[in-house]
């Protein structure tokens, strides 16, 4: 789809050169009745140079193409009103650029105030001091939970402040649905406050996405997913999604091994392999129960968790669950996980999850980009 936008953004480009050359009497256009003068003539080059350097920003995938792209189409449909009876077809292909430039500035919006949101949840981690993770830190916790960082590789390294997890995914947006969308996410955490920011591009089909923005601050959850990053189709607060969004950070402890000494969470031993995790903090709470291997690895995550956010909404168990690990800056996390909802009508597995890399504390602030 894209090389085919291109294809109409440059032959559209290029066709302008007609009436450059017909108005400087480079060349006879048959095919342009209409007298045109010099000055008429540059602006038809303009509109040609205007439209070739919109399709290799394009192509480039530059945050600023957007703003060309309009300049080319204004330039351009000025000159076929102008010349209507000669280059009143024009219109269509602008109308098509014009969409293009609409959804890239649909794009650089919404990653601006993504950006603004990362750096200033980055720029709001108070560090904890440079010590490292000591046997006598973690005595105090269940045994299994003891053994799974102890296996992670945690001890002996700094405490984690911050942390950026980039991702790929497949989805299923609702039970029913046959195929996996391919994704792509990028996600911030921070331990000191305890908060997260995801990112999420969802590949619908070659000409549709969408772009979602899930954030976990001051013990509160908000959920935005837009349409090709302009049109909103969901923006949601509310107590339900700031428990569920609590859960899923507390859950997602286990790409951050040295969480498990929050002051913000309680543990709770249940037996050889598991154990109950229950975070409290700023007026949210929520709980859930990890389970361990007698190895130390982490299987599996188990939580209530509000499905909806609307007044009727109804606790379901969900579940993480760890298929594969691998070690990144000398941790060991599990890299590949399903996410399932287990609901009356059957288990609605909609997120098959791979971590591609993780940088902690120094390492994530290097380039706070997604």
């Amino acid at each position: 789809m894209k090389t085919v936008l291109l294809v109409v953004v440059f032959v559209h480009g290029l066709i302008h050169l007609l009436g450059f050359l017909k108005g400087w009497g480079i060349s006879e256009i048959k095919e342009l009745t209409l007298p045109i003068s010099k000055t008429w003539g540059l602006l038809w080059l303009t509109a040609l140079l205007l439209f070739l350097a919109f399709g290799i920003l394009y192509f480039v995938e530059n945050e600023y193409a957007w703003v060309i792209g309009l300049l080319a189409v204004v330039v351009s449909q000025v000159l076929i009103i102008a010349f209507w009876k000669d280059a009143r077809f024009g219109t269509i292909p602008n109308i098509v650029i014009l969409c293009i430039s609409i959804f890239l500035y649909g794009q650089h919006q919404f990653k601006s105030m993504v950006k603004e949101e990362i750096s200033g949840l980055v720029s709001s981690i108070n560090p904890s001091d440079s010590a490292v993770v000591s046997e006598s830190d973690i005595q105090d916790l269940p045994e299994p939970v003891r053994r799974w960082l102890h296996h992670s590789g945690i001890l002996g390294k700094p405490h984690i402040y911050l942390g950026k997890v980039v991702q790929r995914a497949e989805m299923k947006m609702k039970p029913e649905q046959q195929n996996w969308l391919p994704a792509t996410a990028v996600q911030y955490t921070a331990l000191y406050p305890p908060a997260f920011i995801w990112v999420v591009d969802v590949k619908m089909k070659s000409w549709l996405h969408f772009s979602g923005r899930d954030k976990f601050e001051k013990g509160k959850g908000q959920m935005l997913i837009k349409v090709n990053s302009l049109i909103p189709v969901v923006n949601e607060k509310g107590n339900k999604l700031d428990e569920g969004t609590l859960q899923r950070y507390l859950g997602e402890i286990v790409w951050f091994p040295s969480l498990a000494l929050s002051p913000y969470i309680a543990w709770e031993s249940l037996d050889e392999n598991s154990a109950k995790a229950t975070m409290t903090y700023n007026g949210t709470s929520g709980s859930g129960v990890f389970y361990f291997n007698s190895d130390g690895d982490f299987l599996k995550f188990s939580a209530l968790r509000y499905k909806e956010n609307t007044p009727e909404a109804r606790r379901y168990e969900w579940v993480i669950q760890a298929e594969e690990y691998m070690w990144f800056e000398g941790i060991r996390v599990p890299s590949r996980l399903t996410a399932t909802w287990k609901l009356e009508a059957g288990d609605w597995n909609w997120l098959k999850l791979q971590i591609v890399d993780i940088h902690y504390n120094e390492n994530a602030r290097i380039n706070l980009d997604f």
